[in-house]
């Protein structure tokens, strides 16, 4: 997959659902609205608990939204298996 480097600064007024590649092949879905900020706190430890156990090994997706609830409720149909199903097909090109 490919790991994004251009991580959108937050202090913008948008959303953003974020996918993030870890280290056990595992993809963790979240959102927020500083992306950068975030990001960084899945990094360093500070982010959910899931990517204390399971380190990012990079941001490999996200979209951008301008309302909170459209992003959650993006984060939440990634969550599901039809979304699990629709970002296996977005991302497998990425895969090699």
């Amino acid at each position: 997959m490919n790991i994004i480097q251009n991580i959108p600064q937050g202090e913008n007024g948008k959303w953003y659902v974020y996918i993030i590649l870890c280290n056990n092949g595992s993809l963790y879905k979240g959102f927020t609205d500083d992306l950068e900020r975030r990001y960084y706190q899945h990094l360093t430890g500070a982010g959910a608990k899931y990517t204390k156990q399971h380190k990012p090994i990079g941001l490999v997706y996200f979209e951008e939204y301008d309302k909170k609830e459209d992003a959650a409720a993006r984060e939440k149909y990634f969550k599901s298996g039809t979304g699990r199903e629709w970002l296996k097909n977005k991302l497998v090109g990425d895969i090699q």
